[in-house]
C-alpha cells in the first residue's frame, strides 16, 4: 500500500483517516445539490476559529442537532431549541454560532426563492463551471478575490460567519474551486 504522505495527495489531508477519507470522497467535488450545500455553509461557519478536523471528527453531531441540515426544519428551529444545543456536546458550543445556523438557514432559504437554488447562486459567480488552480505543496491562499466578493454579497443577504476564509474553505470544500495540489491524484480524477 502507498504511503498516503508520499503519493502527492494535499499534505492537509495525511494527518488521519477521517481527513484522508474526506479529501479523496468530497473535498472539491463540485456539488449542486443545495442539502449539501447548505449542510457544508453549515460546517464551514461552525469552523471559524478552528481546525477542520475537529468540525469533521462532529459531524454527526451537527446532522443530528441540525435536522440533518433540513433548512427549512432548521430555519423554523425556536430560541429554546437553539439554546439546548449549548449542553450538546457532540456541536461547538458557541450561542453565536449555533443561532447564526438559523439566521443563515433563512438566508439560504431566500436565496434559493431568489435564484431557484442555492446552487444557482453559487456557481452563478463563476460562470457554472469551477475555478481549478494548481497551489504549491507549500500551501492555499486563506482568500481570494473571488471569496472577497462572494463574502461581501453573502453577508449583504443577511448571512453570517461567511467571512472571506471561511467562504474560501466552503468554495474548495463543495468543488466550486479546485484546490488539489497538482501531484494530488484527485486532481487527475476531478480534471
Amino acid at each position: 500500500m502507498t504511503d498516503p504522505a508520499s503519493d502527492g495527495t494535499c499534505p492537509w489531508a495525511t494527518g488521519s483517516p477521517a481527513m484522508r477519507a474526506y479529501h479523496d470522497a468530497e473535498w472539491g467535488v463540485p456539488s449542486r445539490d443545495d442539502h449539501y450545500l447548505f449542510e457544508f455553509l453549515v460546517l464551514e461557519g461552525a469552523q471559524a476559529g478552528l481546525s477542520w478536523s475537529t468540525i469533521l471528527n462532529r459531524r454527526a453531531g451537527y446532522a443530528r442537532a441540525f435536522h440533518d441540515f433540513d433548512v427549512t426544519a432548521v430555519a423554523t428551529m425556536g430560541d429554546d431549541e437553539l439554546s439546548a444545543l449549548m449542553l450538546d456536546p457532540g456541536i461547538i458550543r458557541n450561542r453565536l454560532k449555533i443561532f447564526g445556523t438559523r439566521k443563515n438557514a433563512l438566508a439560504f432559504i431566500r436565496v434559493q426563492e431568489e435564484f431557484g437554488s442555492f446552487a444557482d447562486y453559487v456557481w452563478g459567480w463563476v460562470d457554472g463551471m469551477p475555478v481549478v488552480r494548481a497551489p504549491d505543496i507549500a500551501g492555499f491562499p486563506a482568500t481570494t478575490e473571488l471569496s472577497d466578493r462572494l463574502s461581501k454579497d453573502l453577508k449583504k443577504r443577511g448571512f453570517t460567519f461567511v467571512g472571506s476564509t471561511i467562504v474560501y474553505a466552503y468554495l474548495q470544500a463543495v468543488g466550486v474551486v479546485d484546490d488539489h495540489v497538482p501531484s494530488c491524484p484527485a486532481k487527475a480524477l476531478q480534471s
